[in-house]
C-alpha cells in the first residue's frame, strides 16, 4: 500500500499509486479538479503527492497525447498574429502548468522533432529549458556546461542600470554603467526579461591576439582611446547615514560645526566643507576620511540642569565621515527622521570610476580577465581599413575553454554591425552557416579574420587575425575598492593584534605558505616583525610562574599568590597570555618557568 499525502499532511493509502495520479491528472484535465493541483508518485519512497498550496513554481508544457502534441503548428501560427489568446489554449488543456514535484514524474520534449509515444509533455520554446541568467547567453549550446554557469554569474555581477530613477535612492551602494549598450546579439528572452530598458554592457571591438605578453593569463589590453571616449565609465553611489538620537536626561544629538572645546575635534579644514548648519554642501568634494555632518554627542547623562549648574562642556565629536576606501563628490543630502522622532540625515557622495589596470571585464561565454594594460591608440594594431580594436583577447582563451560560442559571436557581431541589424543568438537558433555566408556577402572573409598592423612598428602581421563584435560585461570587481596595505594601524582591543578587514585599516595575514616564501627568499629576519603584532612584555614571578600584578599607583610589581617581589619580565605574545587568562578561568594553573631563574 502506498502511502498519500495532500499538502505534506498525510491523507491515506493507495494500492494502485500509479492508477490513482493518472485518474487525478485525467480529472484536473477535465476541470473536475483545480488547475492548480500537482501530483506525483514517488517510487523510491512508495508515495503519492498531491499539492494544491500556495508558493510552488509552476511552469507551462504543452501536453503531448498518443506521441503528438495538443498545441499544433496552425495553433501557434494564430496565437503569433493574436488569433487565438492564452486563455483560450489554457481553457482547452492544451498546455497545463506543472510544478517541479509533478515534472520529476514528466518525460518532456525540447521540440517538435524529437517526439515520441513516450513523451507526456513538450516545452513551448527549446530556449525555455535554460534559466533568466542563462536565458541571457548567446550561442550557449556551442559552449562548455560550466562556462554557461560561469557567464550567468558574470550578467549577475555587472554593471548596467539596475533602475531608471537611481538619482531618487538612497541605496547603501550602487554602481551605473554611464553609457550602456544593447548588444548587437541578443536573444528573444532580453526583452522579456526587461534588458533592452536596461542595458549592463558595450559592444566592443576585439581581436584575438597576443600582445607583447601583456594579455597572458586572461588578462585585456585595452585602448587607452576607447577608455576616454566612456567605454566601461560608471558612476559608484555610496550614501551615509546617520541619526541625532534623544537620551535619558534631555540630552539629545546636535547638527553643528563643533568648535575646540569638544572633545576629539578635529581640524578647521576637516570642516571647511560644511555650511553654518554643519552639513556637507552639494557638489563639494570629500577625499577619504572627509566629514559630511558635523555632529557633537554627550558624554555623560547628567542632565541638562546639573550640566548648567557645574559648567560642564560634556560633548565629544561624533561627526559622520566618509568611510575609508571612499571619496568623490556630494551628490545629494537627504533629512528625514524615524519612527520615533530621531532625525536621520543621509548622504549620497558619488565617484566617477574608469576602467584601470585590475579592472574586471568579462563576456557572456563566462571568459573573463582583468585588464593587463591601457595601451595608447596609435600603438594598437589597425586594420587597412583604420579599424583599431577597443580590446585584445589572449587567442590561448578559447582552446582549453571551449567556447565556441564566443568565437560566433564575433563574426556574428561584425554582421550586426556592418548590415546595421541585430543578430539573433537565442539558443538552438543561430546557424553558423548563415552567419558566414552573410559575412562573406558583405565583403569580408567568411571566418571574420583580417589583416592587421603592428602599431608600434608599422609593419603587416605575418597572420590574419580574428577580428569582430563582442558584448562584454564591467564587473563591480574594482582594483580601487580592493587594493590595500598598510605600515602601522588600529589594533583589536581583545588580542592586541591588527584589525581585520579593508574597512578596517586591517593588517594583510601572514600565513604557513607566505612564511615559507620569506624563508626560501633568505629574508628570516623579516618574519620576526611578521610574527610579532602582538609582542609584549609581561611581568612573571619567578616562584610561582604566574602573571603578576603591576601596581602603578605603588610603583612596584608582585606576585598575587606568594606575594614576593622576584618578578622577571618574559616577552610573549599578547594572544598567549590571553589564553594563560583563559586557562585561569578554567582553574587551570599554568605555569612560566624563566630559563635563568
Amino acid at each position: 500500500m502506498s502511502e498519500v499525502y495532500v499538502n505534506g499532511y498525510f491523507a491515506g493509502e493507495h494500492d494502485k499509486p500509479l492508477e490513482l495520479v493518472k485518474a487525478l491528472i485525467e480529472k484536473r484535465r477535465g476541470s473536475k479538479l483545480p488547475e492548480t493541483m500537482n501530483v506525483a508518485y514517488h517510487e523510491d519512497k512508495d508515495e503519492v503527492q498531491i499539492n494544491v498550496d500556495s508558493g510552488r513554481v509552476r511552469r507551462p508544457l504543452v501536453v503531448v497525447n498518443n506521441g503528438k502534441a495538443l498545441l499544433t503548428v496552425e495553433m501557434s501560427e494564430k496565437l503569433k498574429n493574436d488569433e487565438m489568446s492564452w486563455a483560450d489554449i489554457l481553457k482547452k488543456n492544451i498546455v497545463e502548468y506543472i510544478d517541479a514535484e509533478e515534472e520529476e514524474n514528466a518525460y518532456i520534449a525540447v521540440s517538435r522533432e524529437e517526439l515520441t509515444a513516450e513523451h507526456t509533455h513538450m516545452e513551448l520554446d527549446a530556449s525555455l529549458i535554460l534559466g533568466v541568467a542563462a536565458s541571457v547567453l548567446v550561442f550557449p549550446e556551442k559552449n562548455r556546461g560550466d562556462r554557461l554557469n560561469y557567464g550567468s554569474r558574470m550578467a549577475v555581477q555587472s554593471m548596467g542600470i539596475p533602475l531608471q530613477n537611481f538619482l531618487m535612492r538612497d541605496d547603501t551602494t550602487y554602481n551605473v554603467l554611464v553609457y550602456p549598450q544593447v548588444p548587437i546579439v541578443k536573444t528573444d528572452s532580453m526583452e522579456a526579461v526587461g534588458l533592452d530598458s536596461h542595458p549592463s554592457g558595450h559592444n566592443l571591438v576585439i581581436a584575438v591576439s597576443t600582445f607583447y605578453g601583456y594579455n597572458v593569463e586572461d588578462a585585456l589590453i585595452v585602448n587607452k582611446a576607447s577608455l576616454e571616449r566612456g567605454i566601461g565609465r560608471s558612476v559608484a553611489f555610496r550614501s551615509f547615514v546617520t541619526e541625532f538620537r534623544r537620551y535619558w536626561g534631555g540630552q539629545e544629538d546636535e547638527v553643528c560645526i563643533p568648535d575646540g572645546s569638544v572633545k576629539g575635534y578635529r581640524s578647521e579644514e576637516d570642516y571647511e566643507h560644511l555650511d553654518e548648519q554643519g552639513i556637507v554642501e552639494i557638489e563639494s568634494k570629500v577625499p577619504v576620511g572627509g566629514v559630511l555632518v558635523g555632529k557633537i554627542s554627550p558624554l555623560r547623562f547628567l542632565g541638562i540642569a546639573k550640566e548648567i549648574k557645574m559648567g560642564l562642556q560634556n560633548f565629544r565629536d561624533n561627526s559622520l565621515t566618509v568611510s575609508n576606501g571612499n571619496q568623490g563628490i556630494v551628490e545629494k543630502v537627504v533629512l528625514t527622521s524615524d519612527s520615533e522622532g530621531n532625525k536621520i540625515l543621509s548622504v549620497v557622495v558619488r565617484d566617477t570610476k574608469t576602467p584601470e589596470v585590475g579592472d574586471k571585464m568579462a563576456t557572456r561565454h563566462g571568459q573573463k580577465g582583468v585588464i593587463g594594460l591601457v595601451v595608447p591608440e596609435e600603438d594598437m594594431p589597425f586594420t587597412a581599413d583604420g579599424i583599431v580594436p577597443d580590446i585584445i583577447v589572449n587567442p590561448h582563451a578559447m582552446p582549453s575553454r571551449m567556447t565556441v560560442g564566443q568565437l560566433l559571436e564575433i563574426v556574428a557581431g561584425k554582421v550586426g554591425a556592418l548590415a546595421a541589424k541585430r543578430v539573433n543568438g537565442t539558443v538552438f537558433r543561430g546557424k553558423e552557416e548563415d552567419i558566414r555566408s552573410s559575412l562573406k556577402y558583405l565583403g569580408f572573409r567568411d571566418d571574420g579574420k583580417e589583416t592587421l598592423y603592428n602599431g608600434i612598428t608599422g609593419e603587416k602581421m605575418g597572420v590574419p587575425i580574428l577580428m569582430g563584435i563582442t558584448y562584454y560585461y564591467r564587473l563591480y570587481h574594482l582594483v580601487s575598492k580592493k587594493i590595500h596595505a598598510r605600515s602601522k594601524g588600529p589594533v583589536a582591543l581583545m588580542t592586541k593584534q591588527p584589525t581585520e578587514g579593508r574597512s578596517k585599516e586591517g593588517g594583510l595575514r601572514l600565513g604557513e605558505m607566505e612564511k615559507d616564501c620569506f624563508i626560501a627568499h633568505g629574508a628570516p629576519i623579516t618574519l620576526r616583525e611578521r610574527f610579532g603584532s602582538d609582542k609584549v612584555s609581561i611581568p612573571v614571578c619567578k616562584d610561582c610562574g604566574v602573571v603578576a600584578i603591576e601596581d602603578h599607583i605603588k610603583n612596584k610589581k608582585y606576585c598575587p599568590l606568594c606575594k614576593n617581589e622576584s618578578i622577571v619580565n618574559i616577552e610573549m605574545a599578547y594572544a598567549f597570555k590571553l589564553m594563560l587568562d583563559e586557562l585561569k578561568s578554567l582553574l587551570i594553573y599554568p605555569q612560566i618557568i624563566p630559563e635563568n631563574s
